[in-house]
């Protein structure tokens, strides 16, 4: 009997925080799109690629600040390991650098896009 207790007890135990788990029953919310970190890292890069053809025509500072805002908070979606958020971070560094230089100088913030546009096309390569 005693030996029967050390065994149903943790079966017990496990099932019961199994039923419960909250990332056993995770799951995305209705009407959320959920992206493959490949395709969130092309959607992010296509945004960064439209923010520096903005720039280079000679587009209002308002609107590519607001095409880099966009791709700012496209850049959320990539989620993929430890190492390709790090990388994610230090590329959205460089768009925020691009944004707060945007009334400056348009030359130094086009560079730090295009800087960025590579950073993202290179966390491919880390997946």
């Amino acid at each position: 009997m005693n030996m029967l207790k050390k065994i149903v007890l943790p079966l017990l135990i496990a099932s019961a925080m199994g039923a419960v788990s909250t990332s056993a029953l995770a799951e995305t919310d209705k009407g959320r799109v959920v992206y493959e970190p490949t395709e969130a890292i092309d959607m992010v890069a296509g945004k960064v690629k439209v923010a520096i053809d903005a720039l280079t025509t000679g587009g209002d500072t308002e609107a590519v600040s607001k095409l880099i805002k966009d791709a700012l908070d496209a850049s959320k979606e990539i989620n993929a390991n430890d190492k390709v958020d790090m990388a994610r971070s230090r590329a959205n560094n460089k768009l925020k650098s691009a944004r707060s230089h945007l009334k400056e100088s348009t030359q130094q913030s086009e560079q730090e896009l295009r800087d960025a546009y590579r950073s993202f096309e290179d966390l491919k390569g880390l997946l």
